[in-house]
């Protein structure tokens, strides 16, 4: 069931990539009404929210979006911090989400910040770990590489809720302070309705794998008796 399971599971996420990138290019083809830039609707949100001291920068790259905890910034792409778009009013709105969420003490991204070292471990070591136990036959070895593992799955599990309620605190300042009107909220609604997606096939992708992979340790201690 495992290679079934996958393929569906790599279609979800190609067909999730592909809505990113679509409703994106969609929506950032159509001008707002309100003539709100991205930068400027990042900033209506932390105001909304009553959260200052929060810096509003550009970055390079495409859809590289970001709120960085570590200097209290909000990076927005070119495509959004200029743009005076539905999408970028959606995806700046978004990551001043993130940024209150910091400033709000929302538990779930605690826990997720928490968790960066453990993930960064486990994703760095899991892999080798398993492959050892795999070719020696160790069941201790690939036990504790995927225990490693573990934590990625569980991080990408925590990134749901946090990911989700950005969005939900986005759309109800874009709704409630009325920075974009009725028709346009529901563009934005879908470019960050199709980012979540992006967020639940890598979870799905990691439990699958996880769960194959603990039927494997399952299976060596079947052997060993």
């Amino acid at each position: 069931m495992f290679f079934p399971a996958l393929i569906a599971i790599m279609i979800l996420a190609g067909w999730a990539q592909y809505q990113v990138s679509h409703q994106f290019k969609k929506y950032s083809q159509i001008a707002n009404r309100r003539h709100m830039t991205g930068a400027q609707a990042a900033d209506a949100v932390l105001r909304a929210h009553g959260v200052v001291g929060v810096n509003i920068a550009r970055c390079g790259g495409h859809l590289t979006d970001h709120y960085d905890p570590r200097d209290n910034t909000i990076y927005l792409s070119r495509s959004v911090y200029d743009s005076a778009t539905i999408a970028a009013v959606g995806v700046a709105c978004h990551e001043a989400g993130h940024a209150c969420q910091y400033a709000h003490n929302y538990f779930p991204i605690r826990i997720r910040s928490a968790m960066i070292p453990l993930c960064q471990l486990g994703s760095n070591l899991s892999f080798i770990l398993i492959a050892i136990g795999l070719f020696l036959y160790s069941q201790s070895w690939f036990g504790i590489g995927v225990i490693l593992f573990s934590f990625t799955t569980f991080f990408q599990l925590v990134t749901l809720p946090v990911e989700f309620n950005a969005s939900r605190r986005a759309l109800v300042t874009i709704e409630g302070e009325g920075l974009l009107y009725e028709d346009e909220y529901y563009g934005a609604k879908k470019v960050l309705t199709a980012a979540a997606l992006t967020y639940v096939a890598a979870l799905l992708t990691s439990v699958l794998y996880l769960l194959h992979y603990v039927s494997i340790f399952l299976g060596m201690s079947r052997s060993d008796d």
